[in-house]
């Protein structure tokens, strides 16, 4: 009765606090991108083993560096991906009339009866991003805000780790969580946006070479919607596969555009990403998307996002305490643990 009660409250805290949390969260996932970004940099620096004044200069020239691209993507996006979202938005209606044409065409067709309510409603799904997404903007000046403090803090987390805790075994055991997320966090997030920033391209040719309008608008959805796991590859590939369907002449082009979209997807989603991230996580399928309702329920789109990460640190911690060990072993996709024994 009591752990319910804690866990009822847990979830009010975290809902009424949303508008503290999600701004913090945002600029810790852009700092942990920035970062993972500039380590891909470093790696084409000289290096030193120990801590030296050329050192730490390589180190805050690869961050400037990570900077730079994260900048050159958003203006990317603020001149040409950006207006094709808003003539898209501003063609919804009439694509959604067009479908319900298309579903009547077919119900006629086929001698069945189909549901227009089948069909999701763009209007909604694109209030809905457009909400989250200007949240995210009203609350920019606080999102930059941390992530300066947090790169003016970085250098020395490891040792307020050290020194918060007079018990060393204690000490060592909260720096090795630290330590795990942040390894894991960054291979994660590095892999995770290679394959979604490989899968974004290949799917930007393909509807390219049959003729899909808005192709960079489709191409960038595929490419942000696959951060979010399972839901967001189906949503990326039935809204582009939608449009055509509605748009085209003929089924061709929505038969072409399903082939494709949904092809790359098996491939960079299904074989390619499990191979690459597969060590990284060990989390359960089931504990994924549970997570993924759960946090797409408090935090709507942005928690949705942020999913994946959040399950990765709790998981971590919980596997380090013999009292929260059971929680990390039924998360995990095949009993494996981590733990600081294991290193020692």
């Amino acid at each position: 009765m009591h752990t319910m009660i804690f866990f009822l409250l847990l979830i009010g805290f975290l809902w009424l606090g949303r508008s503290i949390f999600i701004p913090f969260l945002v600029a810790l996932f852009l700092w942990y991108m920035i970062n993972v970004i500039a380590s891909g940099f470093r790696q084409f620096m000289p290096q030193y083993k120990k801590p030296s004044f050329m050192g730490r200069t390589f180190d805050w020239v690869s961050r400037i560096l990570s900077v730079g691209a994260i900048v050159f993507s958003i203006y990317l996006f603020a001149t040409h991906i950006h207006p094709m979202f808003a003539q898209l938005q501003a063609a919804l209606p009439v694509l959604q009339d067009k479908l319900f044409t298309v579903i009547d065409y077919m119900s006629d067709s086929l001698g069945m009866s189909l549901d227009a309510d089948i069909l999701p409603n763009f209007a909604q799904i694109a209030a809905s991003v457009g909400a989250s997404a200007a949240s995210i903007v009203a609350s920019v000046g606080m999102i930059l805000i941390y992530i300066l403090f947090l790169f003016v803090e970085q250098e020395t987390f490891g040792n307020k780790i050290k020194n918060m805790f007079a018990n060393k075994r204690q000490s060592k055991k909260y720096a090795y969580i630290i330590e795990s997320v942040n390894k894991n966090m960054k291979r994660y997030l590095f892999m995770k946006t290679i394959i979604s920033g490989m899968t974004g391209l290949c799917a930007y040719v393909w509807m390219r070479m049959i003729g899909l309008e808005f192709a960079g608008a489709w191409a960038f959805l595929m490419f942000i919607m696959n951060y979010i796991p399972t839901i967001g590859s189906i949503i990326a590939c039935t809204l582009p596969i939608l449009f055509a369907l509605a748009v085209g002449s003929s089924i061709h082009l929505a038969i072409l555009t399903a082939v494709g979209l949904i092809g790359l997807e098996i491939f960079f989603g299904n074989i390619l990403d499990p191979k690459l991230t597969g060590k990284t996580l060990n989390l359960s399928t089931l504990a994924i998307l549970i997570n993924l309702v759960f946090w797409g329920m408090i935090w709507g789109v942005v928690g949705m996002f942020l999913s994946v990460p959040l399950l990765m640190i709790i998981f971590i911690t919980t596997a380090q305490f013999d009292s929260t060990r059971p929680i990390a072993v039924l998360l995990s996709e095949n009993g494996t643990i981590p733990d600081i024994r294991d290193e020692e």
